[in-house]
């Protein structure tokens, strides 16, 4: 099964990008293929029009769009501002429409604060469900994401280790659920 994770934040100092790629290894070392997509790393300009529609699609925004329809799931990364997801997010998902139909797409916020992005993650699921794309039920927030990593980016926080696995567990088990029964209707159609 092959994953994107997308890295939701540009910021300088950023956070995201810990859980991120933290997840990006263990899923991993699982025997999953991941596609980490940094947006700082990919950036897209402010969406004039969406892809299949732009007459002149930036090269940028094609590539990822490549990228993103070759996922069986995605991972959203993003930190809380302002008490919803990050601008580069929501501009890089106005961009997409069938790379996102039918996949499952799991949520994971941080914050510096004692929620972990709770408000970002709700405001985030319904963008998700407007995309066609199944949300994993179970998100996962990094509370004090400046205290969750050691120096050397490793995860010390007990509390985000043990929601991390379960988050794992159940986002691989509903993108093997939804991925099978997409196979069985393709073989029966």
């Amino acid at each position: 099964m092959k994953i994107a994770i997308i890295i939701g934040s540009i910021r300088q100092g950023r956070q995201s990008q810990k859980i991120a790629v933290y997840l990006q290894d263990r899923l991993q070392a699982n025997g999953l293929d991941i596609d980490l997509i940094d947006l700082a790393e990919t950036p897209l300009p402010m969406l004039e029009e969406r892809v299949g529609k732009h007459p002149q699609l930036p090269q940028v925004a094609q590539e990822l769009s490549n990228r993103l329809h070759r996922a069986d799931a995605v991972i959203m990364v993003t930190p809380e501002y302002h008490g919803s997801f990050s601008g580069v997010l929501k501009n890089a998902l106005d961009y997409f429409y069938s790379e996102f139909s039918r996949k499952v797409i799991g949520i994971v916020t941080v914050s510096a604060g004692k929620f972990g992005g709770i408000n970002a993650a709700t405001q985030l699921q319904q963008v998700i469900l407007s995309l066609g794309a199944f949300v994993l039920p179970a998100k996962l927030l990094v509370p004090e994401v400046y205290g969750a990593f050691s120096a050397t980016h490793e995860l010390t926080s007990e509390h985000t280790l043990r929601s991390a696995q379960k988050f794992m567990d159940d986002f691989r088990w509903f993108a093997s659920a939804i991925q099978e029964k997409k196979q069985q209707t393709t073989v029966n159609i």
